[in-house]
């Protein structure tokens, strides 16, 4: 399986950063199909931690080589930081990445826009990160979005104008927030002229090449599957379609070059903002038991790009089964198992129960997600330590059966399982 998808199969957050950067080495290309600066992948290896927004998670590797397709967003002022964080590391960047010209730019107005919107709603916000991702992908589909290729283009100057005139509108007017100014935006198109505009290829045409050449390719996915914008608990989804068919549009390539599909999902289940979440056990609004605090506290559920602390609640198969239908997974990524060491019990959702149905799929009404009651399963849990585990047989009897009733109930195998944040704290199944 030389071609393969990697993606998360939850609300994201699920340790893609990790796994990706573990097969990278096996890889001649990691590519990123879709999503923004809004993606935060954490990688550790020993005392290094790194976090990457918008590089792909293969860049450590002296080999790689990095694509960010056309599917993405990409703010200038944050990927050049990246950059230089990167270069700072001793990592050189410019010989190991590549950026689609047809990407479009985050550019100051966009953020303006997403943080107005966000602040006007109140109570019901979506929780988005603030980083412009909807606005940018929302002016890409009204066809007024700016792509790094226009940076060339003669008409780029009333294009921006047109944009600033209809942006300031909105924001003066509607949502009583301060204008935008041409200044600001100026700076992030010089920037992205400067150190991004050199980077810029024609991403598809590269891929072929390495695909045809006998390459293999890792396409990695930012967000979980339940936040894509068709396929999520819409609307608290993200603004791109994150599931492995995204990875086909978000970088030039066919069905036919894509091998497997891995899902990555943890052992438990978190989500950052507001939406749906039958299984949840805990947040920081103040729903709270024993179980959930645990995993909250043990597995360090704050935010790679926020901060914000997540919520946290049981593994729920309802949804991975769902992301695994969608997405034609073909092997599960579990991560975070060690969190579960020392729970007593541990429960396992097979179902959800509506109006007396029990219901065999995600509902796609977040109203009727919102009114389910989780159908457990309850699992003996495990007093011995998992932390750093490389083999099977060193997990305790308790661990290898949770994972043989995920297997089952999710109807897919289990190809690889985390037992900590370090690289080399993998099993391989």
């Amino acid at each position: 399986m030389t071609n393969t998808v990697a993606i998360g199969i939850q609300w994201g957050d699920e340790g893609k950063g990790k796994i990706v950067d573990l097969m990278a080495p096996e890889m001649d290309v990691v590519a990123r199909f879709q999503g923004g600066p809004n993606a935060g992948h954490t990688l550790v290896i020993g005392d290094q931690k790194t976090v990457l927004n918008h590089i792909p998670s293969g860049i450590l590797h002296d080999e790689t080589l990095c694509l960010i397709g056309n599917g993405t967003v990409v703010d200038p002022f944050r990927l050049v930081e990246e950059m230089d964080m990167l270069l700072t590391a001793g990592i050189p960047v410019a010989e190991r990445l590549k950026i689609s010209e047809r990407c479009q730019l985050i550019l100051p107005y966009h953020r303006s826009l997403d943080a107005a919107r966000e602040a006007a709603k109140g109570k019901g916000k979506i929780g988005t990160t603030g980083k412009g991702i909807g606005p940018c992908y929302e002016d890409k589909t009204a066809r007024r979005g700016i792509r790094l290729v226009d940076l060339t283009s003669a008409d780029l100057d009333a294009r921006i104008d047109s944009n600033l005139e209809y942006v300031n509108f909105m924001l003066t007017q509607y949502l009583k927030a301060e204008p935008v100014s041409r200044t600001e935006v100026d700076k992030a198109l010089d920037l992205a002229r400067e150190r991004l505009l050199p980077l810029s290829a024609d991403v598809p045409l590269i891929l072929q090449k390495r695909i045809k050449a006998g390459d293999k390719v890792l396409y990695e996915g930012a967000q979980g599957s339940m936040l894509d914008v068709d396929h999520g608990t819409y609307p608290f989804v993200t603004s791109s379609n994150t599931v492995a068919g995204a990875a086909l549009a978000g970088l030039g390539v066919g069905p036919g070059q894509v091998d497997a599909v891995l899902g990555i999902c943890k052992a438990y289940t978190t989500r950052v903002g507001s939406g749906p979440f039958p299984t949840e056990l805990y947040n920081a609004e103040g729903m709270d038991c024993p179980s959930g605090r645990h995993m909250a506290e043990k597995g360090n559920e704050f935010g790679a790009t926020t901060g914000r602390p997540r919520r946290t609640g049981w593994f729920d198969a309802v949804v991975v089964k769902h992301a695994v239908r969608i997405n034609g997974v073909t092997g599960l990524a579990i991560t975070k198992m060690d969190v579960l060491d020392g729970l007593k019990e541990v429960k396992l959702c097979t179902g959800y129960e509506l109006n007396g149905e029990v219901l065999e799929s995600v509902p796609a009404c977040c109203q009727q997600l919102d009114q389910v009651t989780p159908v457990y399963e309850t699992l003996p849990g495990w007093s011995e330590n998992t932390f750093g585990a490389t083999s099977l047989d060193q997990l305790p009897a308790n661990a290898v059966a949770l994972l043989r009733r995920i297997e089952e109930v999710c109807d897919c195998p289990v190809s690889m399982l985390s037992t900590g944040p370090d690289r080399n704290h993998i099993i391989h199944l």
